[in-house]
């Protein structure tokens, strides 16, 4: 997808889903460029949790009010910090409303970004579901994960590697559609530049690569091809062990 902006840069986007060795995908991506205004985008990746069909009606859950609520977006005015807060709670309760009515308990993590047309971005997440912001090849960001190993990651009793491999590694400390409000933890880019990436996906795929594979990847390739590979990579490390796995990337280029 390529996404026509102001005239100092364009916005280049792919997405890229698997199921994975699961017999269900409960994984949703979607990029949705602005109804209204050209340079803006919402990227979202929601990783459903929950019985045979109770983590795809989270996840769809979340797309769903994606869409509304950045229908309502109006870039000159709102605040998108805002704006994606709105769309955590929002669908959080409409996933603990579905919850009512089935017998599954529906969960799913969140990981979303907005890009504005003066080339601010701002980012949520809940859960383990990551963003990631690249400068070239470089990490300039990532966002941390609500979840037990990512506590014992902060406390210094384990190495990001070793949580990795932890055997508690999926045990997640916040995330939509259970009793407890879920955390929304923000990130406010002032600036992007030309040759930055924005990268959100679920643990079935950050799991297979370093911060530094993924920003060599996201740099060298064109979006689409990245995307390509990052799935392919991510299968093929898993060894028929893989969960579902999602991705949205967007990159800032210049206008030729």
């Amino acid at each position: 997808m390529m996404m026509n902006a102001p005239s100092s840069f364009r916005l280049v986007a792919a997405t890229g889903i698997h199921r994975g060795d699961r017999p269900y995908q409960q994984d949703q991506v979607e990029i949705i460029p602005h109804p209204r205004v050209q340079g803006c985008l919402l990227a979202v990746v929601a990783d459903g949790m929950g019985g045979k069909s109770g983590g795809r009606k989270a996840a769809d859950q979340v797309i769903m009010t994606a869409r509304q609520v950045f229908d309502r977006y109006v870039p000159s005015k709102d605040d998108s910090v805002e704006v994606l807060s709105q769309l955590v709670n929002e669908a959080h309760l409409m996933i603990k409303l579905t919850a009512l009515a089935f017998e599954e308990e529906p969960h799913s993590t969140i990981g979303a970004f907005i890009v504005n047309p003066n080339l601010s971005a701002d980012l949520v997440h809940a859960g383990d579901t990551r963003v990631y912001h690249f400068r070239g090849p470089e990490v300039v960001h990532r966002t941390k994960d609500h979840s037990f190993v990512q506590r014992l990651v902060d406390e210094g009793q384990i190495t990001d590697e070793e949580a990795n491999v932890h055997p508690q590694a999926n045990l997640l400390t916040g995330c939509l559609g259970t009793q407890q409000d879920p955390p929304v933890t923000t990130h406010r880019i002032h600036q992007l530049e030309v040759g930055d990436s924005l990268l959100v996906c679920s643990d079935g795929l950050w799991h297979y690569f370093t911060p530094k594979e993924l920003g060599a990847i996201v740099h060298t390739l064109p979006p689409r091809e990245a995307a390509e590979m990052l799935v392919g990579k991510a299968r093929h490390r898993a060894r028929a062990g893989g969960d579902n796995l999602s991705l949205a990337l967007v990159r800032v280029e210049s206008p030729s």
